[in-house]
C-alpha cells in the first residue's frame, strides 16, 4: 500500500509522488507454488528497479509474483542510476525492489570494508537499514560481483583457474597477464588496485587497457585481451563460453540480490515475505546468466523473459 494517493492516467503518475511514470502490470497469472490463497488480494503495490538488464528482469519477477498473490502492481522498473530506485522505496513512492547487499553496504551505508561472509553482510545491511525504514528479506545466492575471465583457448594455454593462479603467472611470465578493464574498475578500491594488493599481483601500467564494457567481452572472447573484467551474472559469459577465474581469497565484495521493502508496506502486508522468499531462493548466478543472455544476446523482452521463467519454474501459472 502506497502512503500517498497517486493518480494514474495514461501510464503517468501526476500528483507529486516523486515517481514520474509507471504503468499497471497486467499479466494473466495465477498462483503456482507461490501466492496460494492470494494473500495480497486488495494490496496496491509499486515495484521498482534499476535500468540495466538484470534489474529489469528482477523487477518483473517480483511484480509477477505479487500479481499472482492477488496484488495490483504498478510497474516502476527501469529507474536510471543506482540511488533512484532505493530512494523511491525509502520515501514510500514505491514499495519494493531487488537490491544488492554490497551496493547497500558500501555505496548507500558508507562502509569502506565489505563483509566476507555473504550472510553476515546481508544481516548487517538488514540491521543498519532498519533505521532508514527499509526491510530486507532473505537474500539469493545470485552474486553480481566482479571477476576476471578469458576465452577457452587462453584458459588451456595458461592453465589458470583462480586469481591466485593469475598472480603466480604474473610473476613467472609478466607479459602473459594483460587485462582489459573498465575505467571505474581500474580505480576502485574494491576493483583492480585492491585485487592486486590482495593477491600480491604487480602489473605494469602497460599491461592494463581501459575500455568500455561491451568491448571488453568482445576482445576477451577473441583472445585479444587474455584477461577481461566481467560481471559474474552477465549472460555473455555463457554465450561466449568464457572461463571465469575463481576469487579464491574472496576479495571482491558480495553483491547478493535480495528484496528491499518499505518497512510500512511490509507491516501492512507481511505476506509479501512468504510470497517472495521462495522466488528469491531460486535465483543464482546460473539462472541470472541464462535470463540475462535471453535479453542481451537473443534480444528478448525482459518482462517476457521473467514471466517465462516464473511459469517454467512452476512459481506461477498463466491464465
Amino acid at each position: 500500500m502506497r502512503r500517498r494517493t497517486c493518480l494514474v492516467a495514461a501510464g503517468l503518475l501526476v500528483t507529486g509522488c516523486g515517481l514520474t511514470s509507471g504503468s499497471p502490470m497486467a499479466d494473466d497469472v495465477r498462483p503456482g507454488s507461490v501466492g496460494r490463497g492470494e494473500p495480497l488480494k486488495g494490496a496496491s503495490l509499486t515495484v521498482t528497479s534499476k535500468s540495466f538488464t538484470e534489474g529489469l528482469i528482477l523487477g518483473a519477477i517480483m511484480g509477477i509474483a505479487l500479481e499472482a498473490a492477488g496484488a495490483e502492481v504498478l510497474d516502476r522498473t527501469g529507474i536510471q542510476g543506482s540511488i533512484g530506485s532505493r530512494e523511491a522505496v525509502r520515501k514510500g513512492d514505491a514499495d519494493a525492489g531487488y537490491e544488492y547487499t554490497g551496493t547497500a553496504w558500501i555505496t548507500y551505508l558508507g562502509n569502506s570494508e565489505p563483509i566476507t561472509d555473504p550472510r553476515e553482510q546481508w544481516e548487517a545491511v538488514r540491521k543498519a537499514d532498519a533505521a532508514n525504514g527499509l526491510a530486507w528479506l532473505r537474500p539469493s545466492s545470485l552474486n553480481n560481483t566482479y571477476a576476471l575471465a578469458m576465452n577457452q583457448e587462453n584458459a588451456r594455454k595458461y592453465g589458470t583457474k583462480t586469481l591466485s593462479d593469475v598472480a603466480k603467472l604474473a610473476k613467472s611470465d609478466p607479459g602473459a597477464v594483460r587485462l582489459c578493464v573498465e575505467v571505474e574498475f581500474a580505480n576502485r578500491a574494491d576493483g583492480l588496485p585492491g585485487m592486486q594488493r590482495a593477491y600480491g599481483m604487480e602489473l605494469p601500467a602497460r599491461n592494463v587497457t581501459q575500455m568500455d564494457t561491451g568491448i571488453i567481452y568482445t576482445q576477451t572472447s577473441k583472445g585479444s585481451c587474455p584477461y577481461g573484467e566481467v560481471f559474474t551474472t552477465d549472460g555473455r559469459i555463457n554465450s561466449m563460453n568464457l572461463a571465469v577465474m575463481a576469487d579464491d581469497r574472496k576479495f571482491f565484495p558480495n553483491y547478493n540480490a535480495a528484496p528491499m521493502i518499505n518497512a510500512k508496506t511490509l507491516r501492512r502486508w507481511p505476506a509479501i515475505s512468504d510470497v517472495l522468499d521462495p522466488v528469491t531462493a531460486r535465483l543464482n548466478n546460473g539462472v541470472a546468466r541464462t535470463l540475462n543472455a535471453k535479453v542481451d544476446v537473443e534480444g528478448e523482452d525482459p518482462h517476457q523473459v521473467a514471466l517465462d521463467w516464473m511459469v517454467e519454474e512452476g512459481l506461477v501459472r498463466e491464465g
